[in-house]
């Protein structure tokens, strides 16, 4: 038994580290999308595009190492939850490979340029928006009866979803924004330093709404957070995000190139374990725990042993594919 109770435990964590790898590897990318518009200039898209095409393609990885992970290690979880979310995985699904063919078709035409361009923002907008109502739908919590999902078609749809959604939306743009002022220089630098504190106030502001709306949404979360003496450990996530705020904005003051990109990841981690903290024990809020969800301990032990392998392996060839492409990119040169 207390074998099966730590595999659900690592598991968890498994998934967890997938979903918050894939938010890092695939934010910026997403957020880049998002902030297309803003930079109507040829020239600065195609900067744009060709300081993250040599890493883009491979931040799926993660999303597939998440979903068929929560599959496997906890069928009766995945068995309930995507039934609830049927909408906003397959809008998510279309937005993402809309992103995906316009990213490479708009380098094979002119004519057509624009049209790819609107194809990108769209498919990048989409994506996000899908994936933070889907968070928000998760953790509002859905109808279960007994091993079944019990509730509607749009049960996913409320204004905290919405409110998720928006939040990630503006979450993404600052993570994109903050890539640029990494890999850029110049006048797009410059814009995207701009963009990068205004992103910052909606970011805290997005916080701060998601932060008092979620105490509201169950009992056991206002429990978890406030109640004594659990709010000695809680209270430290808001006031690790205070320092670090306080830090990413020193750091937009005095130019600094690669701080503010890796404080905002810090936003997000911190975004990331109060969710978890909110959530745990249960991997479907209120209604099923992760141990009530894990499949049987064989299986997951047989599983683990190829994903121990697995894992530093895309986290290795990952690491080489950015150290290899690190830098500044230039307007003259690029992948493309």
């Amino acid at each position: 038994m207390n074998v099966a109770v730590d595999l659900a435990i690592v598991w968890a964590f498994i998934i967890a580290f997938a979903v918050f790898v894939y938010v890092v590897m695939d934010g910026f990318d997403l957020g880049l999308g998002i902030l297309f518009p803003l930079f109507p200039e040829k020239r600065d898209r195609d900067v744009i595009m060709n300081s993250v095409a040599p890493v883009w393609d491979g931040n799926e990885t993660w999303l597939v190492l998440g979903g068929g992970g929560l599959m496997a290690a906890f069928p009766l979880a995945y068995a309930v939850l995507m039934p609830a979310l049927y909408t906003p995985m397959i809008v998510m699904l279309l937005g993402l490979v809309f992103r995906g063919v316009a990213f490479e078709f708009r380098w094979r035409t002119t004519a057509a340029r624009n049209r790819w361009d609107i194809a990108f923002f769209g498919g990048s907008l989409l994506a996000t928006l899908a994936q933070g109502i889907a968070l928000g739908a998760i953790l509002q919590g859905v109808h279960v009866e007994g091993r079944h999902y019990a509730g509607g078609w749009w049960d996913w749809l409320t204004p905290f979803s919405i409110l998720t959604g928006v939040s990630l939306v503006i979450g993404y743009s600052l993570l994109g924004a903050t890539w640029l002022v990494m890999k850029t220089e110049g006048e797009l630098r410059d814009r995207a330093y701009h963009l990068s504190w205004v992103l910052l106030l909606a970011m805290l502001g997005a916080i701060a709404a998601v932060s008092i709306a979620t105490p509201f949404l169950h009992i056991q979360y206002t429990e978890r957070w406030f109640a004594w003496p659990n709010v000695l450990m809680t209270a430290q996530v808001p006031i690790s995000v205070a320092v670090v705020t306080a830090l990413l904005l020193r750091s937009l003051a005095k130019k600094y190139d690669y701080q503010p990109f890796f404080l905002a990841l810090a936003l997000f981690m911190l975004s990331y374990a109060g969710l978890g903290i909110s959530m745990y024990p249960y991997i479907v809020p209120q209604s099923i725990t992760i141990w009530q969800a894990a499949a049987p301990a064989n299986s997951q032990l047989f599983m683990l042993v190829g994903v121990a392998g697995l894992i530093p392996l895309i986290l290795g060839y990952t690491a080489w594919a950015y150290w290899v492409f690190r830098g500044k990119v230039k307007p003259e040169s690029g992948y493309h």
